[in-house]
């Protein structure tokens, strides 16, 4: 599995970003799929989750109503649309291949993962 992250970049607070992830080899097609984050000095932490199916998706409270997930599933890529974008939303964002077909929060549920793409939100 090879998943690439992209998209990732500088943008005003209140801007918006879209960030994908495609997976090269097409393993993740029957799986559900996350996204993390890691703020310089902190530790990696939930975002978002998409089914395998984009039938259902999970979101972290800080980022309900503002980030929206979804996957192409043709395509092989998994997106991320942020809105309302915040200095706190500054962090390398990964995408992470679930073991299984749902959604999940916990990155041990996570079996492979993408390099990161950095987001930065100036104020």
């Amino acid at each position: 599995v090879q998943l690439q992250a992209s998209g990732g970049g500088l943008v005003q607070a209140g801007g918006s970003l879209r960030i994908s992830c495609a997976d090269s080899r097409r393993t993740f097609s029957n799986n559900g799929v996350g996204w993390f984050r890691q703020a310089a000095g902190k530790e990696r932490e939930f975002v978002a989750a998409i089914s395998w199916n984009g039938g259902n998706t999970l979101y972290a409270d800080s980022v309900k109503g503002r980030f929206t997930m979804s996957r192409d599933r043709a395509k092989n890529l998994v997106y991320l649309q942020m809105n309302s974008l915040k200095p706190e939303d500054t962090a390398v964002y990964y995408c992470a291949r679930n073991r299984g077909s749902g959604t999940a929060t916990m990155r041990a549920s996570y079996n492979a993962w993408g390099q990161g793409t950095l987001v930065t939100v100036s104020s």
